[in-house]
């Protein structure tokens, strides 16, 4: 017999089982806002995995969810219901004490804007020490440590300097020092580039790899800048709260020996089975409110809910004819004939 207690363990256990493995794990996540009496839906049941050591891209328009999803891993914001970890941190069960553990142990962030993640009056090597002064490291480890992160970052000239004697790509680039100071497992950044041109965005983003590469931190990195995607091995795209697709990126060895990366774009289907189309997808077909699946024997094709009217005319009438959907055999036959 079926009882609440024997539901409420299968349900823990199904819980349990997504993203076991992963280092971060985002499950039906959701965060309401209100602003000026109005409900804003900022996530909407957003699924998520990262693996431990990855450098993910995490990409969407303005108002897609994507600094929302951020402020909420890194412990700055508390989400309203789903289910979020981060290693072994669960952020929806951390007391106000643990939060604040939570964020000078586990995560590092770099903010977009460069007068947020510097002290102005501090050299380059006291910024990237301070953390570690707080955490009550000794004066000579603070030292090393902070010669080190600026000399894996290539701005070890820029120690003696203050901020304001720094450009703006040098100032990321220690910033991202001091992010990583206190060794976090993940590194957060939030639009690392936008302040900054084409070239010194490139100085940074690879700043971001030589970290991932050569100390194993998982990087997250939301952005709106497609020439990030370059630089990451997956690129996550939100819309309307939820994730909506992702491109893997993989490196190919070519019969001649030669290496190019391969990028592939895939759909995500969420746990509720929601899958979100392309909107030319929609567009070209048009494709809206109700439509017909059909179950293929290795997909599944979507219709429109209504036939589709195609420029032919009619033999009696001279009217454009409505021309129904090809039965699952006859668009079989008709993908044989095209090949």
């Amino acid at each position: 017999m079926t009882t609440l207690d024997t539901l409420e363990e299968r349900a823990q256990t199904r819980s349990a089982a997504f993203g076991a493995d992963a280092l971060i794990v985002c499950d039906s996540l959701v965060r309401i806002y209100q602003s000026e009496g109005i409900e804003v839906q900022a996530l909407q049941g957003l699924d998520l995995l990262v693996d431990d050591g990855e450098l993910v891209a995490i990409v969407g328009a303005s108002g897609s969810g994507k600094s929302t999803l951020l402020s909420v891993l890194s412990g700055l914001d508390v989400p309203t219901a789903g289910r979020v970890r981060v290693g072994p941190w669960d952020l929806m069960a951390m007391t106000p004490a643990q939060r604040v553990q939570y964020r000078r142990t586990m995560v590092g962030f770099v903010w977009q804007q460069t007068a947020r993640n510097l002290v102005p009056y501090l050299t380059a090597a006291e910024n990237v020490a301070f953390p570690l002064a707080l955490a009550g490291t000794g004066s000579r480890e603070r030292a090393a440590r902070a010669a080190e992160l600026l000399e894996l970052l290539g701005v070890a000239y820029c120690a003696e300097r203050r901020p304001g004697q720094m450009s703006g790509g040098e100032q990321q680039r220690v910033a991202i020092a001091v992010a990583l100071a206190c060794s976090p497992r993940v590194l957060f950044a939030d639009e690392p580039t936008g302040e900054l041109d084409t070239a010194t965005s490139h100085d940074v983003l690879e700043g971001l790899r030589m970290v991932n590469r050569e100390l194993g931190t998982t990087v997250v990195v939301v952005t709106h800048d497609p020439g990030v995607s370059e630089h990451v091995e997956r690129t996550v795209a939100i819309r309307d709260g939820r994730t909506s697709s992702e491109v893997v990126r993989r490196r190919h060895t070519a019969d001649d020996g030669t290496e190019h990366v391969v990028a592939e774009e895939f759909a995500v289907l969420d746990r509720a089975g929601r899958v979100q189309l392309p909107q030319e997808y929609r567009e070209a077909l048009e494709l809206a409110g109700r439509v017909r699946l059909a179950l293929e024997d290795s997909h599944v094709s979507v219709w429109p809910d209504k036939p589709r009217v195609t420029p032919s005319r009619g033999p009696a009438t001279g009217r454009h004819a409505a021309v129904p959907e090809p039965s699952r055999g006859e668009a079989a036959s008709d993908q044989e004939e095209q090949r």
